[in-house]
């Protein structure tokens, strides 16, 4: 998240940045563990994270069959960019730390590497690469 906030996301940018994340990890994890598996972690993370982070807190009660970024952005929004970063980057760790606890850091980070270092200019990768 750093990398592409750094690149030109301006102020105010934090807050999608870490949606368009989301929707990334999404994006790579819902050929494997279809949408309902990507929303049920999804929602566990919200969860995780949500007991250190207020602005979390209940946003994983409206994930239903999939991730509803919307309301993240609303709860990001009115935040500061350093606030949003911090819990952004919370949330975004206990997604990460939640999927390496399932599948094991290796195939983690092989599923998502391609998103770490992109920046947000850059299209979403359809496929990570081998």
């Amino acid at each position: 998240m750093a990398a592409r906030t750094r690149n030109g996301t301006g102020e105010g940018g934090t807050a999608p940045c870490v949606v368009a994340l989301c929707a990334e990890i999404g994006a790579a994890l819902t050929p494997i563990i279809g949408p309902r598996g990507v929303a049920a972690l999804y929602k566990r993370s919200l969860f995780l994270a949500g007991r250190t982070h207020p602005a979390l807190l209940g946003l994983q009660e409206n994930v239903q069959a999939a991730m509803d970024l919307s309301s993240l952005e609303a709860a990001l929004t009115p935040l500061s960019d350093a606030e949003a970063a911090h819990v952004g980057g919370a949330l975004l760790i206990a997604f990460y730390e939640l999927i390496s606890s399932l599948v094991g850091p290796s195939l983690t980070e092989r599923l998502l590497r391609s998103l770490w270092d992109r920046p947000l200019s850059d299209p979403p990768a359809s496929e990570p690469p081998p």
